[in-house]
């Protein structure tokens, strides 16, 4: 399919669905309608029928920009978290738990620590942890919100630091891809400390857990949990499933370990860690960074799927018929989840390969004149909101790292290694925060949270990180790239930001925010 440049038209699609998903509070007419707002754009500009062309342009995006590898993962998770319900795993782990974790506090602390811990991948990361997690959370009445929140920003942010992951990897090719270095890993790694985004929003995490200065619609939705109302998204057939009474921690824990296990397994081999003779053997980075991660996570969960199976039906949990109708019940539950990342990814096709938004903004940014300090901050600005629009952080370091590397070098070569990590610290910003991200629909959907309330209770705590990475890059580009300097006036920022808008909120709205127990 011939793109075509649209110029600021290219920005319709996607500022549209946005602006209606966040004031319909409905995502997936949202959606459609700025789908095809973007063919109709496209249409209209390549002499097309406007509705044959609009109507079969995003039916050829549709069938083309999606990842059924994904989708039938996403479907095999749901399946499996169904029958270790059935089986009586979340209600022993839950009570097992609760004689360990005795505070909301400690719930909320064990949740942040494990989505570090699974750093390999984003998608596993949002998905798996939410089903480990929400029966201990559900305990403590957390809100699905505050935990859809904790999970999305420990899976993107963290990703996007860790050595050994799949973003790494990605980054680390990019890098190489420019031509201006020989080892992109080694560049990737000298990002890591000017990453303000990650750092920062880790840090807020940890903040938030400690102090309770919560503020915004969290308030809100923490407080409503606090009565009973957790926010959670459950399907008819889920709230009538009926759970064994002889299940046992191991039926919750070792189905989940073993998909770790053999999703891991999945991404070495598919990556050649162990063919003789390729590059990649016997080297873990590199196993990682040229894996088929979509393959592997599904390969992944057939095996935590066979390993349920050969666990529950032997021992009498459940008969081999009931368990087969759970898996098709768990399917089900993930249609919702499925249905917003199918059209999130057709959306971020039409931007991306039929009206070339980022082409639009590149050119903005190659004809604009502005001091050589506001270098990184810029950066930073145009990442993110390109990464918001499209809806993937990774489409977006690809463009622009081939674009910033050359720019940065001519202009101020002292701060490339900066304006490079505000060049991922934007992306992982824009995706972490935007309606149609895949990382944020899947921590809505690991969470069973409605996808607009994770949305609007995460969106002003991404907002406040973003404003101190601002001010931090704006220092960054006077001192020249000083990191002590600039990570002390961004977490200095970030403080005085927190305290400042729990005040305020607990001035605007007396008696809501508080502090957690």
């Amino acid at each position: 399919m011939e793109p075509y440049y649209a110029g600021w038209l290219s920005l319709v699609p996607p500022v549209l669905a946005i602006a209606l998903a966040l004031v319909s509070k409905e995502v997936v007419s949202s959606l459609l309608v700025g789908i095809m707002a973007g063919t109709f754009i496209y249409s209209m500009g390549m002499g097309l029928n406007p509705i044959a062309g609009t109507v079969g342009t995003a039916f050829d995006l549709m069938v083309g920009s999606a990842d059924l590898y994904i989708i039938l993962f996403v479907c095999m998770l749901g399946g499996l978290v169904f029958v270790i319900s059935m089986a009586g795993g979340s209600k022993a782990y839950g009570k097992w738990a609760a004689t360990k974790i005795k505070s909301k506090r400690l719930s909320l602390l064990a949740t942040a620590m494990l989505g570090i811990v699974i750093f390999i991948d984003d998608y596993f990361n949002c998905l798996t942890v939410g089903t480990v997690m929400k029966p201990l959370t559900d305990k403590y009445k957390v809100s699905r919100a505050k935990l859809a929140y904790i999970i999305d920003c420990t899976a993107a942010p963290v990703c996007i630091i860790a050595p050994i992951s799949s973003w790494a990897a990605a980054v680390g090719s990019n890098l190489e891809a420019t031509g201006y270095y020989q080892n992109g890993f080694e560049v990737f790694l000298s990002t890591i400390p000017l990453n303000l985004y990650a750092l920062l929003s880790i840090a807020l995490i940890f903040i938030i857990i400690l102090t309770g200065l919560d503020y915004g619609p969290m308030v809100d939705a923490e407080a409503m949990a606090a009565r009973g109302y957790l926010g959670a998204v459950k399907s008819e057939n889920e709230m009538l499933s009926e759970s064994s009474d002889r299940g046992t921690v191991a039926d919750m824990l070792l189905p989940i370990v073993l998909l770790i296990f053999f999703a891991i397994a999945a991404m070495l081999h598919t990556g050649g860690f162990f063919v003789p003779g390729g590059e990649s053997y016997m080297n873990l980075g590199s196993a990682f960074g040229s894996c088929e991660t979509s393959k592997s996570l599904v390969w992944g969960g057939f095996g935590a799927l066979a390993a349920a199976l050969v666990m529950f039906v032997p021992r009498g949990l459940m008969t081999f018929r009931q368990f087969m109708n759970g898996v098709t019940e768990g399917f089900k539950t993930m249609i919702p989840a499925c249905c917003i990342l199918f059209l999130a990814w057709t959306i971020g096709s039409v931007c991306r390969d039929i009206l070339q938004t980022p082409e639009f903004v590149s050119d903005c940014l190659a004809k604009a004149s502005f001091p050589i300090f506001l270098l990184p901050a810029i950066v930073f600005v145009i990442a993110a909101f390109l990464s918001f629009s499209t809806g993937t952080a990774w489409g977006t370091f690809s463009i622009l790292i081939p674009i910033i590397a050359p720019v940065a070098y001519a202009l101020a070569p002292q701060l490339l290694t900066v304006s490079l990590s505000a060049t991922l610290a934007g992306s992982v910003f824009g995706d972490n925060c935007s309606p149609i991200s895949d990382t944020t629909i899947l921590s809505s959907a690991g969470t069973e949270c409605n996808h607009i309330d994770h949305v609007t209770t995460q969106l002003p705590y991404a907002m406040t990180v973003a404003g101190c990475c601002f001010v931090g890059y704006i220092t960054a580009g006077l001192s020249g790239s000083n990191v002590i300097l600039t990570l002390s006036v961004s977490f200095a920022c970030l403080i005085i930001a927190i305290k400042f808008l729990h005040s305020y909120y607990l001035r605007k709205t007396p008696g809501k925010a508080g502090k957690q127990g």
